[in-house]
């Protein structure tokens, strides 16, 4: 479950009510559905919301099917209260697995604009990165996800805050979808 903004605007990096030690915090995994359910607050968040399932359709078409999804940034906070702007896009790190016969090479070849920040942010409003799953854990791989979890548990301002996790697999996209075409926004 996605908790709710805590007073500052940010999802609390643990979950409220529970020990300090627990397991139940950030990131928070759930299925793509309540992501949308959740978020799905305004026209902006639609849009924005709109191009991450267009993002994941463009990968799912390439074979990238398996791993999960960290979502972040100002579309995770309650940003129009806290700076009296919508969010401008979401933050998104992909943690693949290859499709099988593929590489990193056949890949940008196959869709280059999906791995270019630039076109990323324009054609689907997002920021994105990417970490290969099923590689030799070795410092440089660890070094890389510590990374982004330090990262992505701080503001800019060095407030503590969670993210959200959810499953790259396709099978929750449709129901994703159908909550978007509901709102009717």
């Amino acid at each position: 479950m996605i908790p709710m903004w805590n007073s500052i605007g940010v999802l609390p990096p643990i979950q409220p009510g529970v020990e300090g030690i627990s397991r139940d915090r950030s990131p928070y995994c759930v299925d793509l559905s309540a992501f949308v359910n959740r978020f799905c607050i305004s026209q902006e968040r639609k849009n924005i919301l709109i191009g991450l399932l267009n993002f994941r359709h463009d990968l799912h078409d390439l074979g990238i099917t398996t791993g999960f999804q960290w979502l972040n940034g100002s579309f995770s906070e309650n940003i129009e209260i806290t700076e009296q702007r919508p969010p401008m896009d979401i933050d998104v790190v992909t943690f693949f697995d290859l499709p099988s016969g593929e590489n990193q090479q056949s890949l940008l070849t196959k869709a280059p604009d999906l791995f270019q920040p630039a076109r990323l942010k324009k054609k689907y409003l997002i920021d994105g990165y990417y970490i290969g799953l099923g590689r030799v854990v070795d410092e440089r791989y660890v070094r890389n996800v510590s990374y982004w979890y330090s990262m992505w548990s701080h503001r800019r301002d060095n407030v503590w805050k969670g993210f959200v996790q959810v499953s790259l697999a396709p099978s929750g996209d449709s129901g994703a979808n159908q909550l978007l075409n509901a709102w009717g926004m």
